[in-house]
């Protein structure tokens, strides 16, 4: 990989530094909790839309999306396909009520309809599972651009944490919006440039139609699958259904992203956001998982390593197994020769017949890289060395360093820091005010304006502090933007089922709620295992549905059990 230029350093830190110093001056000074939880209520739709959108699209969303393209195709856009559905709810039901209870957090409705322990049972699994992904949202970046800057991992997971930390307790949920909103214009900018730059770089008679056809004849391209077998995670039911239920969730009881939108001018601005949101969400998800199948077609022309992680090939090379694995490089090689002869062939007469050659060979070439991590395992294992075989997360991250032209090498590491700090900002907002707000004020009768911003800050330089300590522990999973979906799923729909709960179910108490989300909270972690150790087949999408029915059904037969009192009212 080539190293980075002074241009690149250049746009890389004043794009930054810009970002940071922005966002700290036009939003210090905040001496109530008004402005600095809820932004002073001063947002417009367009500020809570790209800012609910800047906090979904981590550094994850840019590295492994493509990734994940490169890998399997388009078919991870379903994931999002319930995401409309999930805001039009939101709007109807969510933001209203939230709004009519002046609260701070989704979690203060929980007491006002069921009781304290609810509440704070519900805080406490937000709080587990956005500490978790706040440090992963840390990790994803840091550990990538460790490889590519030669810097250590752990001085990055300092370096990204604590400019997070800077303007997000300086300035609170003011800070995070207005700093979203220019990250995502640099976001945009990047992916569109390198889009088009991709595209320009495939050979001269390769147009964009053909390169589409190309990755069709490679299975690429199929974005729909109707079926409804388990053993595929992403299909059109698990999208619609499973997604919803995972939407609903984040958007309607993540204080991550119900603090973004709570920060409107109004109702008519908070649902304005979250459509925007909806509307918009899908196709740039589809952009960005297009961007990776274009690097696929890129990689059709141009040779490829059998191993896109530069750490991972260096501990092989340097092992007893070096021969194997350059015996695996000459293989590939030879596969990339025949590979171009059936292309020629192909977009010479885009007979489906040849087409199903170049999916042949792309297959055997992915047997082969298959050999290569098993390889690289083996190796790292034998030298007791700590490397990651599963290079998904790297291929966009190698396209970028190898091909672009300098100057935009900065510009789209950049975007990946931006996203990177852009999320993480959200989360440490969202932990540091429910930690104050459902815990801290709530059981300490803390009343000063001060001494609640004070805490505030505290508590948020406390979640950046752990979110950082969690990244230094961190590993890299499967695919990354996967692991922080598995995370939320676990929790997701538990949390989910104790709202519908408080809206639809108004027969059921809190107690009834508190110890049916106990149980579905353990029922749930022992199916995610059952599955991760294949016991049962339950992709991590239904666990957001299955986990939202089980609570409802615990709950209500709990209730029906249970002597009558007097109902709470919303």
């Amino acid at each position: 990989m080539q190293t980075l230029s002074w241009i690149d350093w250049t746009v890389l830190c004043v794009t930054l530094i810009a970002i940071v110093t922005y966002g700290t001056l036009q939003t210090r000074g905040s001496k109530n909790v008004k402005d600095y939880l809820r932004g002073g209520n001063t947002s417009k739709w367009w500020t809570i839309g790209l800012s609910v959108m800047a906090t979904q699209a981590s550094a994850i969303t840019f590295l492994s999306t493509p990734g994940q393209a490169f890998n399997d195709g388009m078919g991870f856009v379903q994931f999002y396909f319930g995401l409309p559905f999930a805001m039009v709810v939101i709007c109807l039901v969510f933001i209203p009520l939230y709004h009519r209870l002046k609260v701070y957090t989704a979690y203060e409705f929980l007491e006002n309809r069921f009781d304290l322990k609810t509440r704070t049972l519900a805080a406490i699994l937000f709080l587990i599972q956005r500490g978790l992904a706040a440090g992963i949202t840390i990790f994803a970046p840091a550990i990538i651009l460790s490889v590519v800057l030669g810097w250590d991992l752990l001085t990055l997971n300092i370096i990204i944490g604590f400019l997070v930390i800077i303007y997000t307790v300086s300035g609170g949920t003011r800070a995070v919006n207005v700093t979203q909103k220019h990250q995502m214009v640099v976001i945009f900018i990047g992916m569109l440039v390198a889009f088009f730059l991709i595209v320009d770089k495939l050979p001269q008679d390769i147009t964009f139609s053909k390169a589409l056809d190309i990755a069709g004849a490679s299975g690429k391209m199929e974005v729909l699958d109707f079926s409804f077998d388990l053993n595929n995670r992403y299909t059109f039911w698990s999208g619609i259904i499973g997604g919803t239920f995972l939407m609903l969730s984040y958007f309607g009881t993540d204080q991550s992203q119900v603090q973004r939108y709570l920060s409107g001018k109004s109702i008519k601005e908070m649902q304005l956001g979250l459509i925007f949101n909806g509307l918009l969400k899908i196709p740039m998800q589809f952009f960005i998982l297009l961007v990776g199948v274009m690097v696929f077609v890129f990689y059709q022309f141009n040779e490829a390593p059998v191993n896109f992680n530069p750490t991972a090939t260096e501990v092989v090379l340097s092992s007893k197994y070096a021969e194997e694995f350059k015996m695996l490089q000459r293989e590939q090689q030879q596969i990339f020769r025949d590979k171009q002869k059936i292309i020629a062939a192909y977009t010479n007469s885009e007979d489906p017949e040849v087409a199903k050659y170049i999916s042949a060979a792309n297959l055997a070439n992915e047997e082969l890289r298959e050999e290569a991590r098993n390889l690289i395992d083996i190796a790292s294992d034998s030298q007791a060395i700590k490397v990651e075989s599963n290079d998904k997360d790297y291929v966009f991250i190698h396209f970028i360093l190898n091909n672009l032209p300098r100057g935009l090498i900065g510009l789209l590491l950049a975007v990946i820091l931006s996203a990177a700090m852009s999320s993480t900002a959200s989360e440490l907002n969202a932990l540091g005010s429910t930690t104050t707000i459902d815990l801290y004020i709530r059981n300490t009768g803390v009343k000063t304006e001060e001494e609640k911003v004070k805490a505030s800050k505290w508590f948020t330089f406390l979640w950046g502090i752990i979110a950082i300590c969690v990244a230094c522990v961190a590993n890299l999973a499967e695919n990354l933007i996967q692991l922080v979906n598995i995370i939320g799923s676990i929790f997701y729909g538990n949390v989910l089922g104790i709202f519908l709960l408080a809206f639809f179910f108004k027969f059921v108490k809190g107690n009834a709620v508190f110890v049916a989300a106990l149980i579905t909270q353990v029922l749930v972690i022992v199916l995610y295992l059952l599955d991760l150790y294949e016991y049962i087949n339950l992709p991590f999408l239904w666990l957001n549905f299955v986990g939202c029915i089980i609570v409802i059904i615990i709950a209500c037969l709990l209730q029906s059990i249970t002597p009558s009192n007097k109902k709470a009212n919303v």
